[in-house]
């Protein structure tokens, strides 16, 4: 006998295999790419995106600074071959100007420019890559700093909540040593007022005899 499946049935298998597959996919990151040679803009840009970036464009420093305001990105991919604002002024440029806090700083260098690498890790970048390189190890790499940087902030976020935890708790106990301290000394008042009455009725009993 053969059986058949309606139609909403083998929709919703569709959709739920659909839905499994984008599980497998790599999340979707968001990167800035400075270089101001047009044709490497559009073959790294075009390999980065079939690896599921979403690759913001920029031919050099300034213009980068422009393409980060209202934008988040988790990456800034930085050519170190930059004329009009060099690569590492480009870098500090950005990081003064608060616009990508929480993004990782990758440099691209020629192969044997130790120099240029060494200035770079020096000036705060997180990491080099040097051309020409593998797009899939250049993408092991940028995940692994995204991974370690997010991993970092929630360490960071989790010691800020810790010590404001601790604050709080300071300020309570504070708060119950005063109030301690004002019980102490009206029950000081009490003890007094006391021993006073028990002393004004001594006396009036010693004044009746």
């Amino acid at each position: 006998m053969q059986f058949f499946r309606s139609r909403s049935r083998l929709r919703d298998e569709r959709d739920e295999r659909g839905v499994q597959a984008a599980a497998r996919l790599p999340r979707r990151r968001s990167l800035l790419l400075v270089d101001e040679d047009a044709t490497a803009r559009a073959v790294i840009a075009r390999r980065l995106a079939h690896l599921h970036y979403d690759v913001v464009l920029a031919e050099d420093g300034f213009n980068a600074l422009n393409r980060l305001v209202g934008r988040t990105v988790d990456i800034v991919l930085i050519d170190m071959g930059l004329k009009k604002l060099s690569a590492i002024a480009t870098m500090k440029k950005i990081r003064a100007a608060g616009v990508a806090d929480n993004a990782c700083f990758v440099m691209i260098t020629g192969t044997q420019d130790s120099a240029s690498i060494v200035d770079a890790l020096n000036a705060g970048a997180d990491d080099h890559v040097a051309k020409p390189f593998d797009f899939d190890v250049l993408d092991a790499r940028l995940r692994h700093l995204c991974e370690r940087a997010e991993e970092l902030g929630a360490l960071a976020r989790h010691n800020a909540e810790l010590d404001a935890r601790i604050a709080r708790r300071a300020v309570e106990l504070g708060e119950t040593r005063d109030a301690l301290k004002e019980m102490q000394a009206d029950r000081a008042l009490l003890v007094s007022s006391i021993q006073a009455l028990h002393d004004e009725i001594a006396r009036l009993n010693t004044t009746r005899n």
